[in-house]
């Protein structure tokens, strides 16, 4: 099926006026949150895939052990995250988020979901059935080009 111009420009302005809205909201959550932006994709990586080794952290953030060690640290001290022994070898060490690092990130993504919403109410409830029958296609058809989606 060949390229439709007009498609791929609306599909690439909703994007970019998405991720523009989106990414303000995000770093305005993480002045508030006082956290960096590596520590913020840690807990985020904890909140979406659950409880995992620090090298897996490490794998994901690209740096070294040793690094995320001390990231960890400090985000252990701040309540958000729990560090454990992995019972079948203890020199791993487990990460579990905290019931406050859980409420921290759902606070973030509830940051996000708001302008969503406010953004359903401005919409007539025909015009909200079409957009969702074709956000549906469009999602499956992302799926399909990328299942690790």
């Amino acid at each position: 099926m060949p390229v439709n111009p007009h498609l791929s420009a609306v599909l690439r302005e909703w994007a970019e006026l998405f991720m523009r809205r989106s990414m303000r909201d995000f770093i305005q959550f993480i002045k508030e949150s006082s956290l960096t932006t590596t520590q913020l994709n840690t807990l985020m990586r904890l909140y979406y895939r659950g409880d995992c080794p620090i090298s897996e952290i490490s794998d994901h953030l690209g740096i070294t052990n040793a690094a995320t060690s001390q990231m960890v640290q400090r985000l252990v001290e701040q309540g958000l995250l729990d560090r454990t022994e992995d019972p079948t070898d203890r020199r791993v060490k487990q990460l579990t988020l905290t019931a406050e690092g859980r409420a921290l990130i759902e606070q973030g993504i509830e940051a996000r979901r708001r302008w969503l919403e406010d953004l359903t109410v401005a919409l007539p409830a025909e015009e909200q059935a079409n957009i969702v029958a074709t956000l549906t296609t469009l999602t499956q058809a992302a799926r399909r080009l990328d299942p690790s989606l």
